[in-house]
């Protein structure tokens, strides 16, 4: 039980590294260049991101963290945290291209193949534990509305 802990804690702080590192894209424009964005109307209030972002990273850490403490000798789990880690990536660079690069368009195009990756790291870390797969269904969910929100705000401008 203490390693399967250990697995997790790991897995929360490398989440919540690079979410704090994706931060700084976001914070680099988040205060001038996206309030002068046209967006729509379902539009969540700014504060409401980081904590939402910090309990989804936190619950991607237990996920890994799960699904790595079933041994990565084992062919599923090395499949299962790859997928993870490209969309962990992914989640990063959406951040960085619509934020740092301001680019809706093109953060649009990195958020549809997050999302597949999203869908694909569930797919594997269902083979290995359902309950990890379970505790990603809220990050997919969030980012399914936040694909809808880029698309509009895209739209918009």
């Amino acid at each position: 039980m203490k390693k399967k802990l250990t697995y997790i804690a790991v897995a929360v702080l490398v989440c919540l590294l690079i979410g704090f590192l994706s931060s700084f894209a976001t914070q680099s424009s988040v205060n001038d260049w996206y309030t002068t964005l046209n967006k729509p109307s379902f539009n969540p209030p700014n504060w409401i991101f980081a904590p939402v972002w910090t309990l989804l990273y936190i619950l991607m850490g237990v996920s890994a963290g799960i699904v790595w403490s079933k041994g990565f000798h084992h062919i599923w789990v090395k499949t299962a945290l790859y997928h993870f880690g490209f969309q962990l990536l992914f989640n990063a660079l959406w951040s960085i291209v619509f934020f740092g690069f301001q680019s809706p368009f093109w953060a649009f195009l990195v958020i549809l193949v997050l999302l597949t990756l999203i869908m694909l790291t569930i797919k594997w870390f269902r083979v290995v534990s359902k309950l990890a797969s379970f505790l990603l269904i809220p990050y997919l969910l969030w980012v399914c509305f936040a694909t809808l929100l880029n698309y509009k705000i895209w739209e918009l401008n």
